[in-house]
């Protein structure tokens, strides 16, 4: 379902300011891309998994008018890993990302494969209650290595393959990924399946979270429809109480182009 919604009269400028993804040009640096994720080809998946319904994930939260989204992607990521390796859910700063991460741009945009390496870096991430989040970049980095609540060594790239990412995902947590945001801005609910000259692989410009996924009957029409459940961070009033349900299985808006996560230290 596609209709109004409280970005529907925004300018694509405007629209952009609530994404935030901007993947670095090779040429401008020497990229090290992350070692790829060991992924048990083996295993026999169910026909649905929600690492909601198992406690692992926060609640949405909102980037606000500010291009943050890669820093609420990675900091999802690092609580449900958290959440699954301690049975603690906790809720970590992204903030602190966009005041101490230098390679990033805070508002104006970041990479989910830096922010892992800043995270490590800096030394770790504090507590949301701690480092709230105010949708513009401070002047300082208030960062205070006493507070840390999480930590990371580097990250892992999974396979451009969905049943892969549906393995990994079920093994170890929620993903990382990129993916184009065309269909997001008039998403009311349902599972989104844009025709895909609308919604092109290569215009990755939105980090976000993937928590589960399912398959939807329907009976009458004799068709069944995959679908990723993905956490986003336009507050819980958009789209299905701030989750999107997009197609699962042939690449929809370059959803499995740029999948990733965290490894805890």
């Amino acid at each position: 379902k596609y209709g109004i919604t409280h970005f529907a009269d925004m300018t694509s400028a405007e629209y952009r300011q609530r994404t935030g993804l901007v993947i670095p040009r090779d040429e401008d640096r020497n990229h090290v891309g992350n070692p790829k994720a060991e992924i048990d080809e083996n295993m026999e998946l169910p026909e649905s998994f929600d690492w909601r319904e198992l406690g692992a994930v926060s609640p949405v939260k909102n980037q606000g008018n500010c291009g943050s989204c890669w820093a609420f992607s990675v900091v999802g990521n690092i609580e449900g890993l958290h959440q699954i390796k301690t049975k603690v859910l906790e809720e970590y700063s992204e903030q602190e990302l966009l005041d101490c991460d230098a390679v990033d741009s805070a508002c104006q945009g970041g990479y989910m494969d830096d922010a892992y390496k800043a995270i490590e870096k800096i030394g770790g991430l504090e507590l949301e209650s701690e480092y709230p989040y105010l949708a513009k970049k401070q002047k300082t980095c208030h960062f205070n290595s006493t507070e840390v609540h999480v930590r990371v060594k580097g990250a892992v790239d999974l396979p451009k393959n969905e049943t892969a990412m549906a393995q990994y995902l079920v093994a170890n947590g929620p993903i990382s990924i990129g993916l184009n945001a065309n269909a997001m801005q008039f998403y009311r609910g349902g599972i989104s399946h844009p025709w895909k000259p609308l919604c092109s692989k290569k215009n990755l410009d939105h980090g976000v979270l993937i928590v589960g996924y399912g398959v939807k009957e329907y009976p009458m029409f004799n068709k069944t429809m995959p679908y990723w459940i993905v956490k986003n961070s336009w507050g819980p009033k958009w789209g299905e109480q701030g989750y999107y349900r997009i197609f699962r299985g042939d690449n929809t808006c370059g959803v499995s182009e740029m999948a990733s996560s965290a490894v805890l230290a």
